[in-house]
């Protein structure tokens, strides 16, 4: 096992690792930014070194200043989190190098699945549905072709995208040429990529992802699904284990299917695997996340395992201690990202918490970096908390959130908890029977 573990990351994700560390009882450093001096991790880690300015390119980004932290603290891996260097082949590398274990996946499984376009013929190779769509379109020609071929409507997506930057939907072929410009502009600002992909669009689908774990002895397991349809503008607000709508015969037919693929790309540690539901209740995928996800709390709830601790276990060189079919999926979670953000407007809020109480009480879950007195920073993501409920089933587990969404006290910034009281509150969100256009679609006044 590893004798000290630095965390590249900040917040409630590098707060999570210590955590996990300090059950394999390993040492922890955290690195941080000067605007985050007095954040939790940096407190509750057994070391602490600051690596640069506010700005995350300076800092959470900077790569020299991350290695040199590591070399000073004499740490043997490093665990990026989710977010910033999680999904950077070159990070990665880097850490191979310099004899530092990064816990994630080899390089080469981050550059293949981290290519969009690249991930979508993997995958289709590997025996997965994909939905219709094109490989890179680098001029307009490509891009009319690739229009005849898909149909419309088409959506114009990022190949080394995320988070619904660098994507552009299209209805009309007269809007196909300034959407590629578009998307080509935003995706070269966010990822320096400009690289793009078209896919025919699917309108209001259920956004659905398996978690998988696998280890370096060519075993792999999935944890069931999470369901992730209620969004805003690509970014999920609310996620929940398992899907409404997935029946048991779907998931382990499925299940199976995604554990092959991954295994026959050699993949290694945590990882997800997205998909879209249509109408019809057909399964095509999307992309893979070479990392542990913002949603993976309620996946441990459900399933008993510990998602970042088999992270670290299986980059130290372990074998998975659970086999697919002692996995047991117990009950239903759902957890609310939390934001300093306007419940309506969703205009950004930062600004010092006057005053903060978490909830608690049977089957609640509170992931978070806040405190009273903390300062929110308009440096950063504006998620604060992450709140989970579990209970025997989804009844259950919503009024056990609506009870510490209620119970939530958190002042001085907005923040979208009265958004998340809406709609849990929703008759339809309720009923299971909604999709990805909820949030536009959905009466929550």
């Amino acid at each position: 096992m590893f004798k000290k573990i630095l965390v590249a990351n900040r917040g409630e994700i590098a707060l999570r690792v210590i955590c996990a560390c300090k059950d394999l009882n390993i040492p922890t450093v955290a690195v941080y930014s000067e605007a985050d001096r007095h954040s939790l991790h940096v407190r509750f880690a057994d070391e602490a070194l600051c690596i640069g300015p506010a700005a995350s390119s300076e800092s959470y980004l900077n790569i020299p200043s991350i290695i040199s932290a590591a070399e000073v603290a004499n740490v043997d891996a490093i665990h990026p989190g989710y977010g910033y260097l999680a999904e950077s082949d070159h990070f990665s590398e880097v850490c191979e190098t310099c004899e530092i274990k990064f816990i994630g996946p080899p390089p080469q499984a981050i550059r293949m699945m981290g290519d969009k376009a690249r991930a979508r013929q993997a995958m289709h190779d590997a025996g997965l549905p994909i939905i219709p769509g094109s490989g890179i379109v680098n001029e307009e020609e490509d891009a009319l072709q690739a229009l005849k071929e898909v149909g419309l409507p088409l959506i114009i997506k990022a190949a080394a995208g995320g988070g619904g930057r660098g994507m552009r939907i299209v209805r009309e072929e007269d809007q196909l040429l300034d959407a590629l410009d578009t998307a080509r502009s935003e995706s070269k600002a966010a990822f320096g990529n400009s690289d793009v992909y078209l896919e025919r669009y699917l309108d209001n689908p259920r956004h659905i992802e398996f978690q998988i774990l696998a280890d370096s002895h060519g075993n792999v397991i999935h944890l069931g699904e999470r369901e992730c349809s209620i969004q805003r503008r690509h970014q999920k607000l609310i996620e929940e284990s398992p899907s409404p709508v997935v029946k048991d015969k779907e998931r382990r037919e499925l299940g199976e299917q995604i554990c092959k693929a991954v295994a026959e790309i050699g993949y290694e540690n945590a990882g997800t695997m997205e998909f879209l539901r249509d109408q019809k209740g057909r399964f095509y995928f999307i992309e893979m996340n070479t990392r542990v996800q913002v949603e993976h709390p309620v996946t441990e709830m459900v399933s008993g395992v510990d998602i970042v601790k088999e992270q670290i276990e299986i980059a130290a060189g372990k074998k998975l201690t659970t086999k697919q079919d002692q996995v047991k999926l117990s009950g239903h979670a759902i957890e609310c990202r939390i934001n300093a953000e306007h419940p309506r407007t969703f205009s950004p809020s930062p600004g010092r918490i006057t005053a903060y109480h978490p909830p608690g009480g049977p089957g609640v879950r509170v992931d978070s970096l806040a405190y009273a007195d903390y300062v929110v920073t308009p440096h950063y993501d504006s998620m604060v908390a992450k709140l989970i409920a579990h209970g025997a089933n989804r009844e259950e587990a919503l009024q056990r959130l609506s009870r510490a969404l209620d119970m939530f006290v958190l002042e001085g910034i907005d923040s979208s908890i009265d958004l998340h009281r809406r709609i849990i509150r929703n008759v339809q969100f309720r009923s299971g029977e909604f999709g990805t256009s909820f949030l536009q679609t959905a009466d929550l006044d």
